[in-house]
């Protein structure tokens, strides 16, 4: 797939995970950017060394824009090492490539990296320490590319939603209408960050790093190389992010000729009482501090996000 904005290419983007939530959004972002080829799971086998490098040096990029991951965090407890070649691997030989192409790499990473041990937002520099494999993986999937040394932007994001795809957003609202009570964890905190607005976040991002620099964007971006967290300003709890999404629909059902939820009740309950295959940290709220005072960017908040993906969920036709 190619993606051409109508203006004057400025660079070569390959987005590697072009069919995910996030990379889905990134293909209409970034195209103000330049020459995109896009490329999905179908595309591009991401336990396939060979095929990666291939791809990008097909591609010729000035810069690789990864969105694709393993994220099912408790399927990947039962496959470790398949996670790890998707998470852990693979993102170290984009790296490699990107090096050896004098290109520039993004990538996005998790708030899971942290282990929830302490109880204020997380700096870029807080020691991570994952309490699962996803998160382990994805830890391994920093690491490479640090090790490598190429121009890059880790930019790690939490609780991702959206109107398009399976995520926490569309798992709460279909099992609403199917479900009479629903029993949500209240002990899990966190910042929930619409696809699209990381998206547009990263794009202006790179936006930023291009004007800045007076040479390239890929030497722009060495000089800004590091992770930055691209999330909101505020936080809230699992429960409370599904009261929300439950509160909004009520409050736009009848105006928008929707059916009623079938939902009475929804119950707090503790991740004891809601055991999973994976652990999950308690406290995982990111400080998006060092994003706003390197590039002046900020995402809107977590309530302002799900109103504008309710919006697009309608529009998509998936009411």
């Amino acid at each position: 797939m190619r993606t051409t904005n109508s203006s004057e290419v400025s660079i070569k983007i390959l987005l590697i995970g072009a069919a995910g939530q996030i990379g889905w959004e990134l293909r209409n972002t970034l195209a103000p950017l330049g020459d995109i080829v896009a490329t999905n799971r179908s595309i591009l086998d991401l336990i396939d060394e060979d095929a990666i490098r291939r791809t990008v040096r097909s591609a010729h990029p000035d810069l690789i824009v990864n969105a694709a991951a393993y994220t099912q965090v408790d399927p990947a407890e039962a496959e470790p090492d398949l996670a790890m070649k998707v998470n852990g691997h693979a993102p170290g030989v984009m790296a490699q490539e990107a090096r050896r192409a004098h290109a520039a790499l993004v990538h996005y990473s998790t708030d899971y990296v942290f282990s929830g041990s302490i109880r204020r937002p997380y700096r870029e520099d807080d020691e991570p320490n994952p309490l699962n494999t996803y998160g382990k993986t994805k830890l391994a999937g920093e690491k490479a590319i640090a090790a490598v040394d190429a121009p890059h932007l880790i930019l790690r994001t939490s609780w991702v939603f959206g109107a398009r795809g399976k995520n926490f957003f569309s798992t709460i609202v279909e099992l609403a209408r199917e479900r009479e009570e629903l029993k949500v964890v209240d002990d899990q905190i966190g910042k929930p960050n619409c696809s699209k607005a990381v998206a547009e976040a990263t794009a202006e991002i790179l936006a930023r790093v291009s004007s800045r620099s007076s040479r390239s964007i890929v030497e722009g971006i060495a000089e800004a190389s590091g992770s930055y967290h691209v999330c909101g300003e505020d936080h809230t709890s699992r429960f409370g992010f599904a009261e929300e999404i439950i509160a909004l629909y009520g409050r736009r059902a009848a105006a928008r000729g929707l059916a009623p939820l079938r939902v009475k009740r929804l119950i707090p309950v503790s991740s004891a009482d809601f055991l999973t295959p994976a652990a999950r940290p308690h406290y995982s709220v990111l400080s998006s501090e060092k994003m706003a005072q390197t590039f002046g960017v900020t995402l809107p908040s977590w309530r302002e996000q799900l109103a504008l993906a309710f919006d697009e969920m309608l529009l998509g036709g998936s009411q």
